[in-house]
């Protein structure tokens, strides 16, 4: 079956209902609205009667719904549940529509509401079964979308987030802080047997006892690490460069995250470079960024939203340089064109800069398609452990030794300083066209410190694919040997400790095939041991991504933590010999750049050339 004949997977989404303004949480200029959102003010206010504007944003937000509920009337009007369906829900009220036209209750009536929210309907953790108090607060019969039904709108007595912080998350964040304190207690306990037959295998244990020290050191600093708090004073400027190839499908909702941002207008552009797309990506931007000058004028949206087309298609760095080239602000932002960014990213991305040497930062890039199928669920886990952990293990040290290409800013002076290297960069003699973000965070690493800031939250599409996966996967690992080779030149003039353990991470991967392949097949056929201790190290390790996901999560995809490790030892292991002898390639294999275009020509022709002589394929 061709491509074009293969059924396309809908992607499982949490989609925000539409704000009626444009640029709904950008500072207005001539003070006409308030910046805090009306929804949510009661539940933010604090005890001297302020309110916390993010807080309120946060519980104000509402998403598009579609589950069933069941509706009863409290007190004297006490009678059976009358079914209805959400058709919106925040973390403070529910909007649903009713069968009939005719008014059920009335504004004031006291009703208890149950239901079941469904994955990927409202944010992480939240999906889960709901029986709740609330009010009716408001009531009319629709007029378009819902003909003739009655629509009514309930306030619920407690935000959701409380609710579930009494009903599950406590009793989540409890349980899985019990159960890391056992994990780590296990695996200390496992090590120290190490010591003890360290004699008998020194390569082995040496391994084991290095390999256990990385993870759970990174699982330590990667707790004590703090965001840079956010200093009212400090708004420097800043561009957006957002790099497009061929994403006629995400690329207008990319746009509107990156200039619907709260930060001072007068300081932020959004600069959108086309790398000669095929599709209808610059149809779609040009709609976009016409809506955004259309209905934001007063917000400067003209000179601050603008895109440009290159001449040709000259791969994603040469688009970033370009954007970087006519960018008027000292900061510049690179987004990825499949990646949204929350209203306040900047605002908290920007922090570290405060410091005068540090050269980048990075936001944190959770998964946005998370529930489509068990491949994003699965990719869920793993995002939110590699950088809530590990990036923050690292920015603990001033030493990220990657700035994700989905959110990551620099200091524009370096890009410009670095661009020339960057766009001719080769590796044993092969344009290197993936893997920019790393290269460009080497560049920068080593003058400067590099960062991670937590609450620059962003999200992005990740493969629900498989076949796009595997590839992606293996392109990762071919630019994380290229680059950590790279790093390793430089990396020893960083804080000693931080060091030590950038050559441990760098082997313990390395070696990894090697080992498995020891312990699951070597000893068992020729000893005739079966490998219980080590298998259950592997579970432990996995044990603690799901448990931290647990933690700081509390959603229900935790336990994709342990199946992701199953299938890293079963399958995505197995991709790092194939990186070793195969390192210097430089097709993507998920997307036409010209390196892929040239690798399928000569595939083409040596099976032409197979074909004509008559040799299988």
């Amino acid at each position: 079956m061709t491509n074009s004949k293969k059924k396309k997977i809908v992607e499982v989404l949490t989609v925000p209902k539409e704000d009626r303004r444009v640029l709904s949480n950008v500072p207005d200029p001539e003070n006409l609205r308030a910046p805090v959102d009306r929804r949510g003010t009661k539940d933010a206010a604090s005890a001297n009667g302020n309110v916390d504007a993010e807080r309120s944003r946060l519980l104000g937000l509402r998403y598009k719904a579609n589950f069933e509920v069941m509706i009863a009337a409290q007190g004297e009007r006490k009678k059976a549940s009358i079914k209805a369906r959400a058709v919106d829900i925040s973390s403070t009220g529910i909007l649903v529509a009713f069968d009939s036209s005719v008014e059920i209750f009335k504004v004031g009536d006291k009703v208890k509401i149950r239901g079941k929210i469904p994955p990927g309907t409202m944010p992480e953790g939240f999906e889960s079964l709901v029986k709740i108090d609330a009010a009716v607060v408001r009531s009319h019969v629709s007029k378009q979308d819902e003909q003739g039904k009655r629509m009514m709108a309930f306030e619920f007595d407690q935000p959701l987030t409380e609710y579930f912080q009494k009903k599950r998350w406590g009793y989540s964040v409890y349980t899985a802080s019990g159960l890391l304190f056992i994990t780590v207690s296990f695996i200390i306990l496992m090590r120290m047997e190490s010591f003890i037959y360290f004699k008998y295998n020194i390569f082995l244990y040496l391994y084991s006892l290095s390999a256990a020290g990385f993870l759970l050191t990174r699982y330590l600093f990667g707790a004590l690490y703090r965001d840079v708090p956010i200093n009212p004073d400090y708004t420097p400027g800043v561009s957006i460069i957002i790099p497009c190839f061929n994403e006629e499908e995400w690329i207008h909702r990319t746009i509107l995250s990156c200039v619907n941002q709260d930060y001072p207008i007068e300081k932020l552009e959004v600069i959108v470079v086309d790398d000669q797309s095929t599709d209808k990506s610059v149809e779609k931007m040009k709609k976009v960024i016409a809506k955004v000058h259309h209905e934001a004028e007063r917000y400067l949206a003209k000179e601050r939203l603008k895109m440009i087309v290159m001449p040709v298609n000259g791969g994603k760095r040469e688009a970033l340089v370009k954007g970087v080239e006519i960018a008027k602000h000292d900061l510049v932002v690179f987004v990825d064109s499949d990646s949204f960014l929350e209203p306040t990213a900047i605002k908290h991305l920007v922090q570290p800069f405060q410091d005068p040497q540090m050269g980048g930062v990075a936001g944190r890039t959770d998964v946005e398609n998370k529930y489509t199928n068990m491949i994003t669920k699965l990719q869920t886990v793993r995002y939110y452990i590699a950088f809530r952990i590990i990036k923050a293990a690292e920015s603990y040290f001033d030493s990220v030794t990657c700035l994700s290409g989905p959110l990551s800013c620099y200091r524009k002076e370096l890009i410009i300083e670095h661009a020339d290297a960057w766009l001719n960069q080769k590796f044993l003699g092969q344009p290197a066209t993936f893997g920019d973000d790393r290269s460009m965070t080497n560049f920068i690493l080593r003058t400067h410190r590099t960062g991670y800031q937590d609450k620059a939250i962003c999200s992005t599409i990740v493969p629900s694919d498989m076949n796009i996966f595997l590839k992606q996967q293996m392109r990762w690992k071919r630019s994380w040997l290229r680059e950590s080779l790279r790093a390793g030149m430089f990396i020893w003039r960083k804080e000693p400790f931080m060091a030590l353990f950038f050559y441990i991470g760098l082997i313990v991967p390395i070696a990894a095939p090697i080992i498995v392949l020891y312990n699951l097949v070597y000893v068992p056929l020729v000893y005739g041991i079966f490998p219980g201790t080590f298998l259950l190290g592997l579970l432990l390790m996995a044990m603690l991504m799901s448990l931290a996901h647990l933690l700081f999560r509390k959603s229900r995809l935790w336990v994709f933590g342990l199946v992701f490790c199953m299938f890293y030892e079963l399958v995505l292991l197995w991709q790092m010999p194939v990186a070793w002898v195969t390192f210097w390639k430089s097709t993507w294999g998920t997307r036409e750049t010209p390196q892929d275009i040239e690798a399928r020509s000569r595939k083409e022709a040596r099976k032409k050339n197979k074909k004509r002589i008559g040799l299988p394929f």
